[in-house]
């Protein structure tokens, strides 16, 4: 299991202030998933998100920043994801590291962002991710099966639409 270890520091991160991962998958048997993530929120546009509202399908946490050269080259790919899974699955951004939500709604505005994304610029969002499977890079990308388990993590950028769409159709 990974720990979470913050966003806020970038030391050795040779000046790029993000930490990246190479796209390693990990998955989670269903027996070894633990409890379902608890995690509300606000997002970009000021709604709350519950992480308990959307059990029932799965999930796909997407851990972004707009300064984040791979998450800006993989946005493109996890619009073609949201639009393939459809109602079989809910995605879900979270903006960490952007100092205004008018930062993080702009970058949702240039990609056509079709999905919801909670703001937490403190990182604190993370936490409840914490002792098990979690996002310690941007971008990082989580699925969670229908009882908000986490079911697998890409740590870094998404490989391939195929690769995360898989993932959820291994769970439904």
């Amino acid at each position: 299991m990974l720990l979470l270890a913050g966003c806020s520091s970038t030391g050795g991160t040779e000046g790029k202030q993000y930490i990246s991962g190479d796209g390693r998958i990990t998955e989670v048997a269903a027996a070894d998933r633990g409890e379902p993530i608890t995690l509300d929120g606000r997002t970009l546009d000021g709604q709350s998100l519950s992480l308990g509202d959307l059990r029932g399908k799965p999930v796909v946490i997407n851990v972004w920043w707009s300064g984040c050269p791979p998450c800006r080259v993989e946005q493109p790919m996890l619009n073609q994801v949201a639009d393939a899974l459809g109602s079989s699955a809910h995605v879900v951004g979270i903006n960490i590291r952007d100092a205004s939500p008018d930062t993080a709604s702009a970058y949702a505005r240039k990609f056509q962002v079709p999905y919801p994304s909670l703001y937490d610029p403190s990182g604190k969002a993370l936490l409840a991710f914490q002792g098990r499977l979690s996002p310690r890079t941007i971008p990082a990308t989580l699925v969670l099966d229908s009882q908000g388990r986490i079911a697998a993590s890409i740590v870094g950028k998404v490989p391939t639409k195929l690769t995360l769409t898989d993932l959820v159709d291994g769970l439904t």
